[in-house]
């Protein structure tokens, strides 16, 4: 299956509701995601802060989470809404190696407009992952 740009424009509205449920009532910098599996399935998240910084958790991850806890590891696409399009953070990047670097990566703003389209291998060159440690992908 291949990323359709109808696939792409729901994926950014399915990260844009996502990001209404966020919870950031210190940073306010609300963060959805959706995140497009291989059997076609959208498991999204949202950033969820907490007064004890460290535990909170972004938005990328909660949706790889999700998916994951329903046995899904292999994923097409995921995309980002922020207010002004920010990027994932690095512990978002090297959660996503886990897996796959081709994982395609669609960053937009909150109005929708896509600013970027990368892939994992495209945010976090020379990554660590599962094959440094003799593994094949999580897949």
């Amino acid at each position: 299956m291949s990323l359709t740009d109808e696939m792409r424009q729901q994926l950014i509205e399915r990260a844009g509701q996502a990001r209404q449920r966020a919870y950031a009532p210190y940073s306010n910098y609300l963060v959805g995601a959706a995140l497009l599996t291989s059997h076609g399935d959208i498991f999204q998240g949202a950033n969820i802060e907490n007064a004890a910084y460290p535990t909170s958790m972004c938005a990328e991850r909660v949706a790889i989470y999700k998916a994951v806890s329903e046995g899904q590891r292999e994923f097409m696409a995921i995309a980002v809404v922020t207010e002004n399009g920010g990027s994932p953070c690095g512990s978002c990047r090297q959660v996503m190696t886990e897996f796959g670097l081709d994982t395609i990566v669609l960053i937009a703003d909150a109005t929708g407009n896509l600013l970027q389209e990368t892939t994992v291998a495209g945010l976090l060159p020379g990554a660590f992952g599962p094959a440094d440690l003799g593994k094949s992908t999580a897949g």
